[in-house]
């Protein structure tokens, strides 16, 4: 019986009873699939090369060599393949803008997502807001992989991606979107009811069941594809660890049940590839989007600019703001939304901000082409100024309340620091088809150091596609010489 099945069939949804279900499979690691209606997979797959791109989101790069952390499918990986020590991510440290530097090569600056959806500016004197229920199109300025290996006439398949709503390009599509239900390709839905890894009753409380359950789904759905017809670029996301280390932070009880549990998973998914028939010709990368930090305390910007009278309130409800800070975790996107007072609201940010407590560094934009951003000149979503909050504190929306500086109450755990803070450094491991065991990754700077720039080219070599624009290269050191 899969995770899902035992929880719902219980009416547990609470993250403590399935951390007590998660304990219990521990033994017995990886979950029984359901049947496809194919008894031998490996007869009706086509032999060809394959990519297997996997992220365990908020998965820091510490974790592959901490002995307390019980990671042991990935750890099997890195051992037939190699391993970075850490691998720098984009700014900002969030899940969607570094999703999608994955399959593209490039920062946010170029790529132009910079948060989990769409900012959008509603007038003047109004704080901006962000939607998520938006199409690839248009949140993703550039190609992706997928795009570049569907014009290859390769076979694609995107479990859970983030930026992927309604994107031909992806042959079987699950985006990560509320409700993907309603945007998941036609053929791929109706599988999964058919084979009983989506039910009527999981899809309708779907959001009330706990992030295990949910990755539980995403794992056994992209095992189908796996199983039915490995494609030949494959993107899966898996997400609970994420979720779990911001109520709990990381390396708690509860964070460290969500790794557990999310690396039966992988384990799921690799034996699918193995028992495709394809797995000689696959390379199988695992990655992440960022690290974690935990943070005691939080830091609430829209409340000092309510103070000083740059932000009016009606009730609960931000009424008007000539000022507005936009929380991503361990940064605030501050917004100066009326153009007359832009510049003497500017100097009044730094002044309410410079040497407060909890504050590591203003940022304007002439420092953003450093940082891989873009000029608001050029990307009207891009903010007016940065604040960065230093370790140990979170950034929040709230507007409420006297306090700008509180005891975090419901985030103990956060990202969106800026990649230059190690603590951000995700993992990545490549083993299979073209890779070299034992290599070791990075430079004379910085070895052992990747970039996540450097994961869609690498994986353009490994399908023999190439990307006409990148911020990253190759990792050649990892790779062997390839035949077609």
């Amino acid at each position: 019986m899969r995770l899902s099945e035992f929880v719902r069939s219980k009416g547990a949804s609470a993250l403590a009873t399935t951390f007590l279900v998660v304990w219990s499979i521990l033994a017995n690691a990886h979950a029984e699939e359901p049947q496809t209606s194919s008894a031998k997979t490996s007869d009706k797959i086509e032999r060809r090369p394959s990519v297997a791109l996997i992220t365990l989101d908020g998965l820091p790069a510490t974790f592959l060599r901490d002995p307390g952390v019980s990671l042991p499918n990935l750890r099997k990986l890195a051992a037939r393949g190699v391993a970075a020590e850490g691998m720098t991510v984009s700014n900002p440290s969030v899940t969607w803008p570094n999703h999608t530097t994955l399959i593209t090569g490039l920062h946010p600056a170029t790529h132009g997502v910079l948060f989990n959806g769409i900012l959008s500016k509603p007038g003047l004197g109004l704080p901006p807001k962000t939607d998520p229920k938006q199409d690839g199109r248009a949140l993703v300025a550039v190609p992706t992989l997928f795009d570049f290996a569907k014009e290859a006439g390769l076979s694609t398949a995107g479990i859970n991606w983030p930026c992927t709503r309604n994107t031909a390009s992806v042959d079987d599509n699950m985006p990560d979107v509320p409700e993907f239900f309603l945007n998941s390709s036609p053929r791929l839905l109706e599988e999964l009811k058919a084979s009983g890894v989506l039910t009527d009753e999981l899809i309708a409380n779907f959001y009330k069941y706990s992030g295990t359950v949910r990755d539980d789904m995403w794992a056994a759905a992209a095992v189908h594809v796996i199983r039915e017809r490995m494609p030949q670029f494959m993107a899966i996301h898996l997400l609970n660890v994420d979720g779990t280390h911001h109520k709990y932070g990381p390396r708690t009880p509860g964070g460290d049940a969500a790794v557990a549990y999310i690396d039966t998973c992988l384990g799921r998914i690799i034996d699918a590839i193995e028992a495709s028939g394809n797995g000689a010709n696959t390379t199988i990368i695992v990655t992440a989007d960022h690290g974690f930090i935990a943070i005691p305390q939080t830091i609430r910007p829209n409340v000092k600019f309510k103070e000083a009278g740059l932000l009016t309130m009606a009730g609960n409800r931000v009424e008007s703001a000539r000022v507005y800070a936009i929380p991503e975790g361990g940064i605030a996107m501050v917004y100066l939304t009326v153009p007359d007072t832009k510049a003497q609201d500017r100097e009044k940010v730094v002044e309410l901000f410079k040497d407060h407590t909890g504050i590591a560094a203003i940022v304007q934009p002439a420092e953003y082409a450093a940082l891989g951003l873009p000029d608001p000149a050029d990307n009207p979503a891009m903010a007016d100024l940065i604040l960065v909050a230093k370790d140990g504190y979170g950034m929040s929306a709230i507007a409420t309340g006297d306090e700008v500086v509180v005891a975090s109450d419901t985030t103990l755990g956060t990202h969106g620091f800026l990649s230059t803070n190690p603590k951000m450094n995700a993992i990545l491991v490549m083993a299979g088809r073209g890779i070299q065991p034992g290599a070791k990754l990075g430079n004379e700077k910085t070895p052992g150091i990747v970039r996540n720039v450097d994961v869609a080219p690498t994986i353009a070599r490994l399908l023999g596609i190439k990307l006409p624009q990148t911020d990253g290269r190759v990792l050649e050191e990892a790779l062997q010489t390839l035949t077609p």
